[in-house]
């Protein structure tokens, strides 16, 4: 056998050795990261499809909000497998992993310090949307580390938050900066009408007159989509200098409190019109003259 086919008999050798004691490891080691990002996929998507929920107005809320969860779970799971897969396969081809270890260390913790509030954020987002606490359209008033905001939210990521004001403002919040929110259009809100009428006026026959009104109100169609429970008088809330309060409630939609506070307005000002009912005028404020020796 000449030189060169025994080398090539070693090499083989050697191969053969190397694969039966590290190749075999790498091979299972690739293999099961595989194995193990088809199933990390397949969870999620399962996740997704529970987050999903059933058919509904809001559907196409909760598909964005499960295909982003899911997208951020998906690459958070596979970067996991695969950098401790690579780290395994390494060690298995005698590579130092002492080096990249320190190195990666002091790069996480440099990137750590730089990138503190988008950490922040991307948390806070992935809360915010895996517990549901508000979503594309609602009204929400938000407490930020600034100063509360409030408006319709018109978009939401895992960093910041969108909405604008009811003056046209937009504003965009940092997740992180997000204290508490309040979410006013869950399940019901309650509308709340104050009716003043001045002293002296039957509070019984403003009662009668005001339920009158309120059993027409029952009967309008549209007012039956908005108002979910009510119209119902609390009773006089307040005594005011010159006025008398009677409050007002009804559970309406959360979409349709302020329509149905001001149509409740509207309507109540139109009946206590045509029954004579007076409301409250500020007493007239008197204007001192000139001082005395000073003509007009």
């Amino acid at each position: 056998m000449n030189p060169r086919s025994l080398v090539l008999a070693a090499r083989r050798a050697d191969f053969g050795t190397w694969f039966s004691q590290h190749g075999i490891k790498v091979l299972a080691y690739l293999l099961v990261a595989i194995l193990g990002t088809i199933v990390a996929r397949l969870l999620v998507r399962r996740f997704a499809r529970k987050l999903e929920g059933k058919p509904s107005l809001t559907q196409e809320l909760n598909l964005q909000r499960a295909a982003t969860l899911a997208h951020a779970l998906s690459a958070t799971f596979v970067v996991l497998i695969w950098a401790i897969g690579i780290l395994l396969v390494l060690g298995e081809l005698d590579v130092p992993l002492a080096p990249l270890l320190t190195s990666a260390g002091v790069a996480g913790v440099a990137l750590g310090f730089g990138a503190q509030s988008l950490v922040r954020d991307t948390l806070s987002g992935f809360f915010i949307l895996l517990e549901n606490q508000f979503g594309v359209g609602d009204v929400v008033g938000i407490q930020t580390v600034g100063g509360p905001v409030s408006g319709k939210i018109e978009s939401l990521t895992l960093r910041v938050t969108t909405l604008r004001d009811f003056d046209g403002t937009l504003h965009v919040v940092p997740n992180g900066n997000i204290q508490f929110v309040s979410n006013k259009s869950r399940n019901w809100a309650r509308a709340i009408v104050d009716v003043r009428v001045a002293y002296g006026e039957d509070v019984d026959r403003l009662r009668r007159i005001l339920e009158e009104l309120f059993d027409e109100v029952r009967m309008d169609e549209q007012m039956r989509e908005w108002i979910m429970e009510g119209p119902s008088i609390l009773g006089v809330e307040t005594l005011a200098d010159y006025a008398i309060t009677v409050r007002i409630v009804a559970q309406t939609r959360p979409s349709k409190r302020w329509d149905t506070e001001r149509r409740l307005r509207e309507r109540i000002t139109v009946r206590l019109s045509e029954r004579g009912i007076r409301v409250p005028v500020p007493p007239a404020i008197s204007h001192p003259g000139p001082p005395s020796g000073q003509a007009g």
